[in-house]
């Protein structure tokens, strides 16, 4: 059982203060986490820094711990740029990378980014396919629906090799057996109750017994199991936008949260990311040694 902490990313204009982040990323390392994870959000009132500006300074910051993103929308991206970036986060992490992708779902604003949102599941399978090429070959010429190069390298490729694990998203049964097919391991949402998380494990494990899993919670520990849920409920209202999704998450005490994750993991995680809503810096060290040590 290996387990990761969320980075934090949520600074307002003016308030990123770089020290306390490097404080935090540090102590991750130190307290033996296996790897530290942003989101993406592009759009919307949340203030929110981008995964890619925020692993590459995490990653500056340490020398051991990954960092990854679960998960980047890739028919957002442009996959050639989207690549480049990520070999070269790769590289100047030392192979420290991790890569989560989805499609995003159809509800997306995809004019913004000058995507009609059409072969939607096609456009994604493509622009990992480019990546990928550009990851390991040494010049690419790609004749696709929506990308073409000829004779195109890219330099350096990933440090890892063939280039960084992928961990696909996703909820959907055909999303869940495209990630067999398609990833190198498939990444439960944090919106997703381990209830239902349990089910997507039966059919991922049905394509392939020994393929990877890994599940994302929101997590909240306290003395009072009370004040742990009602301030659960607020942070994934500002988040989300609504109230409701408290069934998502683990909040309570050290022992209601040891059954909530070990629920998880019983459940077919086997690397866990915890992800806390408040109190980031003193959400960790509560969760290092009152709940994880007791987690098997």
């Amino acid at each position: 059982m290996r387990f990761a902490i969320s980075i934090p990313q949520f600074a307002a204009d003016g308030e990123f203060d770089p020290g306390t982040f490097r404080a935090y990323v540090r102590r991750a390392e130190e307290l033996g986490f296996h790897s530290g994870w942003t989101q993406e959000q592009i759009l919307g009132t949340m203030p929110h820094l981008s995964p890619l500006e925020t692993m590459t300074y995490a990653a500056a910051c340490t020398e051991t711990l990954r960092l990854g993103c679960a998960v980047f929308v890739t028919p957002l991206h442009n996959p050639v740029h989207l690549a480049k970036s990520l070999a070269s986060l790769d590289q100047l992490s030392r192979g420290r990378l991790e890569v989560g992708i989805g499609t995003g779902g159809r509800a997306r604003p995809f004019a913004a980014f000058g995507v009609d949102g059409e072969a939607l599941v096609a456009r994604f399978l493509e622009g990992l396919e480019v990546m990928r090429a550009l990851w390991t070959r040494p010049e690419v010429t790609f004749e696709g629906r929506f990308w073409q190069l000829s004779g195109a390298p890219m330099e350096p490729k990933p440090f890892q090799k063939p280039g960084p694990p992928v961990w696909f998203g996703g909820s959907h049964p055909n999303a869940l057996r495209r990630a067999v097919r398609h990833g190198d391991g498939f990444f439960g949402a944090g919106s997703t109750t381990t209830e239902k998380f349990a089910e997507q494990v039966r059919i991922v494990r049905a394509e392939n017994p020994d393929f990877p899993i890994a599940k994302r919670i929101y997590v909240a520990v306290e003395d009072d199991g009370d004040r742990a849920r009602s301030r659960m409920a607020d942070g994934l209202e500002a988040i989300y936008g609504k109230r409701g999704l408290e069934a998502v998450a683990v909040a309570g005490t050290p022992a209601e949260c040891v059954r909530g994750v070990q629920e998880v993991a019983e459940a077919g995680a086997e690397l866990i990311l915890l992800t806390t809503v408040y109190d980031q810096a003193e959400q960790m060290e509560r969760l290092a040694a009152e709940v994880l040590p007791q987690v098997g």
